[in-house]
C-alpha cells in the first residue's frame, strides 16, 4: 500500500511558508535609471539619505535643515509650498509648535481631495528617523514626482502634507485638521508610517463607519503586493500609540489607509534608524502601494466612500485580497458547524470514528496548548533573567529576536509532536475532532468579540475537507493534503512572526499558542506521520541549535548597540545634584558616574518624566554642583473670580533647553490653559501620573500657564526643565559613548535637568 510521505509533506509546507513570505513584498533591484513616470526606489533612497543625516526632532538643529530640504524638493517639481505653524496640544498633554509643510496639486473637478500624509520630524533626541518617517516622506516625494511626470491633471485635488510634531503627540496633524482651511476638503487620507526598519508594509483601514467601499476601491486599485487584513487594525489598537491619521478620523470623520512596517523593531526610535539600515525592499513596497493608489484615488469620487457596512478582508498569495461582508460571518460559521456535525454523524454511522478515541483526542490538544502557552508566557522573563541587559531594550525586541522566535516555534512544534506521539494508538480521524471543535468555539468567540478576524473560519473549512479525505483514504495524496493546509500556513505564519516582533518578545506566548493552533489545523497531515517522536527530537534539536546561535549573538557591538542612559539632575530648591540612569545593566561608560551600587534617591521617581513605557530611574549617585540656571517663573496674575482662584504664570528659560515638564499631585482643577490652548477635561481627569503637561520648546520660547482651581485649594507645582546636551555642554566632561552602545530610546536621555517647586496656598 502507498504510504504517506512525511518528509515530502513537511518540505512542501516549509516551501509554502517561504513562498508566502517571499511574495509578500517586492525584490529590490537597482532602478536609478527607471523611466521618469515610474517610482524608483533608488531615487527615493536619496531623499532618505538626506533626511536622516542627523536627529531632527522639534527644537533640534537638524529640524530646519530637513524642512528646507523637503520644501526645495517640492519646489523643484513646480509645487508652491507653505509652512503652517502654531501651537498644538494633543490628548497626551504634550504641547509643541509644529511647522507643517503643505502643498497641493490642483485637480480638474470640484469633489473631495486626496491627502498624502507622513511626518518629517524624528523622535527626540537621538533618532535619525530614516524609517520613521523619512521613508514615508521619500515615498511621497518620489511618487508625486513620478505622477507629475505624466503631465496629466488629476480629477481630484491632491494635498501633500508633511506634518511636524507627530512624535510628540500628533501635534502637526492636530494643527492641520483643526485649523487649516484645506482640512474641510479632504475626503481620504493615505498615511505612510514605520515602527521598525524593514519587512513588509502592512495596510489597515481607519474609519468611523464601515470599510466596505474603502476595501472595494483598494482592490480595484490593485497594488501588486497587498499585505492587508481586517485584524491588523485590531492589533494596531493594542499598541500604545496612534498615527496622524487617527486625528483626521477622530476630529474630522475623515477615513483613510495606514501603511506601516514593523520588522527590525530594534531600530525603532533609536540612533540606528539610519539610511544604511532601512530595508530597500521595504521602501520599494511602500512605493508599490502609493503609485497605483495615487492614480486610482485621484480619479475616484471620494465623497462616496462612506458606508455603514463592514467587510472582512485578508490577503493570500495567488488570491490577493479577498473580502466579504460582515453579514456573512455567522452564516459561514453556521455552515462550518453544520458540516462538522454532518460529517461527525456520518463518520459515527459508518463506524469511521470511535467515541473513546474522539474523547481521548482532547487530552493531547489541551496538553499541547497548556505546555506551549506556559513556555511562551515565561520565555521573555526567563530570557531577561539569563541576559539582564535585555531589560534595557524597552520595546522588548532584541537584536537576535528573530532567532528566539524561530527557536520557540521549533520547540512548540516539538512539544506537539512529542505529545501526539504518546497517543499514536489513536487514529488521525479520531484526533482531528477535538481541533475542529476547539476552532469552531474560537471562531464563535471571534465572530462575537473580534469580527475583523473572522477570516479565521477559512482554514476551518480546509480542515473539514482534509478530515473528510482522511476518513475515506488511509494514504491520501500528499499534494492534496498540503494544498488543504495552505490557508492555515499562509494566514497564520505572518502572525506567528508579527506578534512578538510588533509587540515585543513578551508576546511570544501569542506565537507559541498560534503555532499550536496551526499544528491542530494541519493534524490531518501530521497525524499520519509514523515517527512523531523523531520529529519531536528534530524540533528540540533545532531549538537548541538556534538558542546557541542566539546566545552567541546576545551581546552588543558597533552594529547593534546596547541602550544606555545618563542624566544630570539639579534640584534648585535644595541646591543638590545627582547623576541618574534608567539602566538595569550599566556599562563602563555610565558606571564611571554612577558607581557599582544599584539604588536611587527616593524623590527622583516622585515625578515620572514622560516615557512611552513609564520607565523609572534605577540608579543614582551624588553629582557635583554646576552653575546652571533654572527657569524664570513669574506670577503675572493671582486673583479670585467667584469661587475660583486663577493663577497665571510665565515660565522663561534662562539657558538653552528642549522641554519643560510640569508636575502636580493636585486634581482639583477647574480649567488649565497653556499658551492659550486648553487642556482637555478628559485628559485632566484620566491622567495616571503627576505629570500635568510637557512643552517641547522651540527657539527657547516661554510658556504661559493659566490655572483655575477652587479658591480654598492648595496647589504645588514642580517645574523640570531639560536640555539634551549633557555630552556637549561646556560645564560637563562626559565622554562619548562607546561604539557598542546607543542612547536609550523612549526616555529623556543625555539630559541636563533642573527642577524647582512652587507652592500656592
Amino acid at each position: 500500500m502507498k504510504r504517506f510521505s512525511s518528509t515530502l509533506s513537511f518540505l512542501l509546507l516549509l516551501a509554502a511558508i517561504y513562498w508566502g513570505f517571499h511574495t509578500s513584498m517586492p525584490v529590490y533591484e537597482k532602478d536609478s535609471s527607471a523611466p521618469k513616470i515610474s517610482f524608483s526606489t533608488d531615487r527615493a533612497l536619496r531623499h532618505v539619505k538626506e533626511i536622516s543625516k542627523e536627529p531632527h526632532g522639534i527644537g533640534f538643529p537638524g529640524h530646519k535643515k530637513v524642512q528646507n530640504y523637503i520644501v526645495s524638493e517640492l519646489e523643484k517639481m513646480g509645487l508652491q509650498t507653505s509652512i503652517q505653524t502654531g501651537y498644538a496640544i494633543g490628548d497626551w498633554g504634550n504641547m509643541s509648535k509644529p511647522e507643517n509643510i503643505v502643498t497641493k496639486i490642483k485637480g480638474s473637478g470640484t469633489g473631495k481631495a486626496l491627502l498624502l500624509l507622513s511626518h518629517y520630524d524624528s523622535h527626540p533626541h537621538s533618532s535619525l528617523g530614516a524609517s520613521d518617517a523619512g521613508s514615508g516622506v521619500a515615498t511621497i516625494l518620489e511618487s508625486v514626482r513620478a505622477f507629475l511626470s505624466e503631465e496629466k491633471q488629476p480629477k481630484n485635488d491632491i494635498i501633500i502634507l508633511f506634518t511636524d510634531g507627530e512624535e510628540l503627540g500628533l501635534n502637526g496633524a492636530d494643527l492641520f485638521a483643526n485649523q487649516h482651511e484645506w482640512a474641510k476638503d479632504v475626503g481620504l487620507v493615505l498615511n505612510f508610517e514605520a515602527r521598525g526598519s524593514g519587512g513588509p508594509s502592512y495596510t489597515f483601514v481607519e474609519t468611523n463607519t464601515g470599510n466596505q467601499h474603502l476595501i472595494s476601491e483598494f482592490i480595484k486599485a490593485n497594488p501588486k503586493y497587498p499585505m492587508a487584513n481586517s485584524l491588523y487594525y485590531s492589533i494596531y489598537k493594542m499598541l500604545p500609540n496612534d498615527t496622524d491619521l487617527t486625528i483626521f478620523r477622530e476630529d474630522r470623520d475623515i477615513q483613510g489607509f495606514n501603511f506601516a512596517f514593523i520588522d527590525d523593531h530594534f531600530d525603532y526610535h533609536t540612533a540606528q534608524d539610519s539610511y544604511e539600515r532601512l530595508d530597500k525592499k521595504t521602501l520599494a513596497h511602500q512605493g508599490s502601494y502609493l503609485m497605483p493608489l495615487l492614480k486610482h484615488f485621484s480619479a475616484t469620487e471620494l465623497n462616496q466612500l462612506q458606508s455603514p457596512n463592514d467587510y472582512v478582508y485578508f490577503n493570500m498569495p495567488v488570491f490577493g485580497v479577498v473580502s466579504y461582508p460582515f453579514d456573512w460571518i455567522w452564516s459561514m460559521l453556521g455552515l462550518a458547524s453544520l458540516l462538522f456535525l454532518c460529517v461527525l454523524l456520518y463518520a459515527f454511522k459508518e463506524k469511521l470514528l470511535t467515541a473513546k478515541g474522539v474523547f481521548i483526542g482532547f487530552v493531547p490538544l489541551l496538553l499541547s496548548l497548556i505546555i506551549n502557552g506556559l513556555i511562551g508566557y515565561f520565555s521573555w522573563s526567563t530570557l531577561k533573567w539569563a541576559y539582564p541587559a535585555y531589560n534595557d531594550i524597552l520595546h522588548g525586541f532584541t537584536y537576535n529576536g528573530y532567532a528566539y522566535i524561530f527557536a520557540f516555534v521549533c520547540l512548540s512544534i516539538a512539544v506537539c509532536f512529542g505529545i501526539y506521539h504518546k497517543f499514536k494508538s489513536l487514529s488521525t480521524t479520531d484526533l482531528v475532532v477535538a481541533p475542529l471543535f476547539l476552532w469552531l468555539i474560537l471562531c464563535t468567540a471571534i465572530a462575537k468579540y473580534l469580527p475583523g478576524a473572522s477570516f479565521f473560519t477559512i482554514p476551518v473549512f480546509a480542515l473539514l475537507a482534509s478530515w473528510y479525505v482522511t476518513l475515506h483514504q488511509k494514504a491520501p495524496s500528499v499534494l492534496l493534503m498540503v494544498f488543504l493546509g495552505l490557508p492555515a500556513i499562509w494566514l497564520y505564519a505572518p502572525f506567528v512572526k508579527g506578534f512578538p516582533v510588533g509587540l515585543g518578545l513578551k508576546m511570544m506566548v501569542g506565537g507559541t499558542l498560534l503555532v499550536t493552533l496551526t499544528f491542530f489545523l494541519l493534524l490531518p497531515i501530521f497525524g499520519m506521520y509514523k515517527h512523531k517522536k523523531k520529529w519531536a527530537y528534530l524540533g528540540v534539536l533545532a531549538f537548541l541549535i538556534t538558542m546557541v546561535y542566539a546566545h552567541v549573538h546576545s551581546g552588543f557591538d558597533s552594529d547593534n548597540g546596547k541602550p544606555s542612559s545618563l542624566v544630570y539632575l539639579l534640584d534648585t530648591d535644595t541646591n543638590t545634584a545627582q547623576w541618574a540612569s534608567y539602566d538595569q545593566a550599566i556599562i563602563e561608560w555610565n558606571q564611571a558616574f554612577l558607581g557599582n551600587e544599584k539604588g536611587i534617591s527616593e524623590p527622583l521617581n516622585k515625578n515620572i518624566i514622560g516615557s512611552k513605557y513609564n520607565s523609572l530611574f534605577t540608579r543614582s549617585a551624588d553629582a557635583p554642583l554646576k552653575p546652571l540656571k533654572g527657569p524664570k517663573i513669574e506670577t503675572t496674575r493671582d486673583t479670585l473670580i467667584g469661587n475660583n482662584r486663577v493663577i497665571e504664570l510665565c515660565i522663561t528659560p534662562q539657558r538653552t533647553v528642549n522641554r519643560l515638564d510640569i508636575f502636580t499631585e493636585s486634581t482639583s482643577f477647574k480649567n488649565i490653559k497653556v499658551n492659550d490652548l486648553e487642556l482637555s477635561p478628559s485628559y485632566l481627569k484620566e491622567r495616571k501620573t503627576s505629570k500635568l503637561l510637557t512643552h517641547y520648546i522651540t527657539d527657547n520660547a516661554y510658556t504661559e500657564l493659566e490655572i483655575s482651581i477652587p479658591k480654598d485649594s492648595v496647589l504645588e507645582l514642580t517645574f523640570s526643565e531639560a536640555s539634551n546636551d549633557l555630552l556637549t555642554h561646556p560645564l560637563f566632561e562626559v565622554p562619548k559613548r562607546p561604539e557598542t552602545s546607543i542612547p536609550m530610546p523612549f526616555v529623556l536621555n543625555d539630559a541636563i535637568i533642573t527642577t524647582k517647586t512652587i507652592r500656592f496656598e
